[in-house]
C-alpha cells in the first residue's frame, strides 16, 4: 500500500439521542462493482472514498450513505504526489481505498452487483 495519509475510518454506531445515547446498527457495505476503477489522483487534494457502496459516483462518496442511513461513512485520503490508481469497487478490499485484488474472490465473484458483502 502506499505510503499516503488516511483520515478517517469512522464508522459510527452510538448517537445521542433524546433519552441518551441510542445503538444504530450498520448496514453492510454493497458491491458496486467487481472490478476497481483507474483514477489519477492529484497530491494534495482530499479525496472521499465510497465505503458503503451506494454511490452513483464510483468509487468517491456522492453522500448516499447519508441518505440511505446506512451507518457508514466515507474515508477521507489523500496522495503526496500525482499518481494513477486502482481503487476498489467491491468493498472487500484489506487496503482501503486501494485494490488488493480480493474482486477476484469466488466469493465476489459469485455475488451479484448491488449485494451486501
Amino acid at each position: 500500500m502506499p505510503k499516503d495519509s488516511l483520515w478517517k475510518t469512522s464508522s459510527r454506531e452510538i448517537t445521542g439521542g433524546r433519552g441518551g445515547p441510542e445503538c444504530r446498527l450498520k448496514q453492510k457495505p454493497l458491491i458496486a462493482q467487481k472490478t476497481p476503477i483507474k483514477v489519477e489522483l492529484k497530491g494534495g487534494k482530499r479525496y472521499k472514498w465510497c465505503v458503503c457502496g451506494r454511490s452513483k459516483n464510483q468509487p468517491f462518496c456522492d453522500g448516499s450513505h447519508l441518505f440511505q442511513g446506512t451507518g457508514l461513512f466515507p474515508l477521507w485520503f489523500k496522495v503526496k504526489e500525482n499518481r494513477t490508481v486502482s481503487l476498489c469497487t467491491c468493498k472487500a478490499t484489506q487496503k482501503p481505498p486501494y485494490c488488493d485484488g480480493t474482486h477476484k474472490s469466488q466469493k465476489i465473484q459469485c455475488a451479484q452487483v448491488g449485494s451486501p458483502l
